[in-house]
């Protein structure tokens, strides 16, 4: 939760700290980082809970519950703890906490990356970095399939990676903020409709689609108005495939802001994809536009850069308000 009104002078400034530090930083390698934390748990817990009952659905059910609630009770102690000292100590916690739930710049780079991999020619290589952010199988993947899956991969995370956990830091705090990261997490790690997790990972799996319902929904109106301070047609193409079509993808939840940043764009997104060996018929969103190329993939990021820090803005309004 956020720090009390008497320390409102230091409440004020705490999304807007986290988020520059996530502009500036960016998530340095080898540094602690409370995602690895909680995946090392999730990896702990998921051989505990699977011995202790026997249905799998119920057994993944109360595990993901159970981590949800600890990570929960676990940054509200520290913040807690931390004011009681002294409440600039809470307040760089919850600094901390939100940073770490954020990845603007982290998102940004690894496109950017992909990019530059390919207007070089390095298409190889671009294949190679593109593995280590999306989930399906890249391995037939040219040119135009990089970059359109880069343009997916920076909308969808414009919802996982920064606005989901900013609105749930402006109803929450950082406490609520980081219960949802282990919720992201959980669905990153068990939430697969594979044999092993079909039953043991669908109730992660089912709370992530709730946590972000909100969330994707409202992301659309975010991303309106970045490519509306864009170009004010951008804004309304971007509303009218946003709520045409997505609806149109597998997620309950991803569709919209893919269909927000096609609109936006001018670009087609979606279509089939192999999942671990099997091809998985996705619809095709903004189907009127072209293909995706190399450079749709800046376009991406500065459209990724102007909703996150509208949607940033927007937290610590609520923020204000509510606290």
């Amino acid at each position: 939760m956020m720090a009390d009104p008497s320390t409102f002078d230091l409440a004020w400034l705490v999304i807007p700290a986290a988020v520059a530090l996530d502009l500036l930083l960016g998530d340095p390698q080898g540094w602690p980082h409370p995602v690895r934390w909680m995946g090392r748990a999730i990896e702990w817990m998921e051989p505990i809970s699977r011995k202790r009952w026997r249905n799998e659905y119920f057994a993944g059910t109360v595990f993901a519950v159970g981590l949800i609630l600890a990570a929960w009770l676990a940054a509200v102690a520290v913040v807690q703890v931390l004011t009681g000292f002294h409440p600039v100590l809470g307040a760089l916690a919850e600094v901390t906490m939100i940073y770490y739930s954020l990845s603007v710049r982290s998102l940004r780079d690894a496109a950017l990356e992909i990019h530059g991999l390919l207007k070089r020619g390095e298409t190889e290589t671009a294949r190679t970095k593109l593995s280590f952010i999306v989930g399906r199988d890249v391995e037939r993947y040219q040119d135009q399939d990089i970059a359109r899956a880069t343009v997916e991969t920076v909308a969808e995370n414009v919802v996982d990676g920064v606005l989901s956990p900013l609105f749930f830091v402006a109803i929450g705090g950082a406490p609520l903020g980081m219960a949802y990261k282990m919720v992201n997490t959980l669905d990153s790690m068990v939430g697969y409709r594979n044999e092993r997790y079909l039953r043991f990972g669908r109730g992660a799996a089912r709370i992530d689609d709730a946590a972000n319902y909100i969330p994707s929904r409202l992301s659309v109106l975010v991303i309106c108005a970045a490519a509306g301070w864009l170009d004010p047609r951008r804004s309304r193409r971007a509303f009218r495939t946003a709520l045409l079509e997505g609806c149109r993808h597998s997620s309950p939840n991803a569709g919209y802001p893919e269909a927000a940043f096609s609109g936006a764009l001018g670009i087609r997104l979606g279509g089939p994809n192999y999942y671990h060996g099997h091809l998985v018929a996705k619809p095709y969103i903004g189907r009127r536009f072209g293909p995706a190329a190399a450079n749709h993939i800046i376009n991406a990021c500065q459209l990724m850069l102007i909703a996150s820090l509208i949607g940033a803005g927007a937290a610590w309004l609520t923020g204000a308000i509510i606290h």
